[in-house]
């Protein structure tokens, strides 16, 4: 038998194949942004059939757009997120009296005014309230 007898089989490329379309990180965040993504799954935690801990998991990813065209749009309407519905504090009410007085003391004299700075500003830490910045584009 001759050698090329022997070694007759077709040749086959090695590596891995490769689609010919690729889709950049931009491409599949918009995507993800434009027709939206819904992960859901539950953790349950049980000894000998007794249910210790439960969690149930549902999160949407989408554009703002697409969730108000679903009819999700609970960030207007939340006072802690939207600063105009947000109630009036005792902190607010306490700062805006310390302001009143310290312009009246201005217009009567600045000796005063820095006397009155040294005052404490609040009794209690301020607790900041988050914002939700929204762009939209049309």
């Amino acid at each position: 038998m001759s050698t090329s007898q022997i070694n007759t089989a077709p040749t086959r490329p090695r590596g891995i194949a490769h689609g010919t379309s690729s889709s950049t990180l931009a491409d599949v965040l918009e995507r993800i942004l434009d027709k939206g993504l819904v992960i859901a799954g539950d953790v349950k935690i049980k000894i000998v059939d007794i249910e210790l801990l439960t969690i149930q998991i549902r999160l949407l990813i989408c554009s703002v757009d697409k969730a108000r065209e679903m009819g999700i749009d609970w960030w207007s309407s939340s006072p802690y997120l939207n600063p105009k519905l947000a109630p009036a504090t005792v902190q607010t009410e306490e700062l805006n009296a310390r302001i009143a007085r310290l312009e009246a003391l201005q217009q009567a004299s600045p000796v005063m005014v820095s006397a009155a700075l040294a005052e404490p500003v609040l009794a209690e830490p301020l607790v900041a309230t988050p914002v939700v910045v929204q762009r939209y584009e049309s």
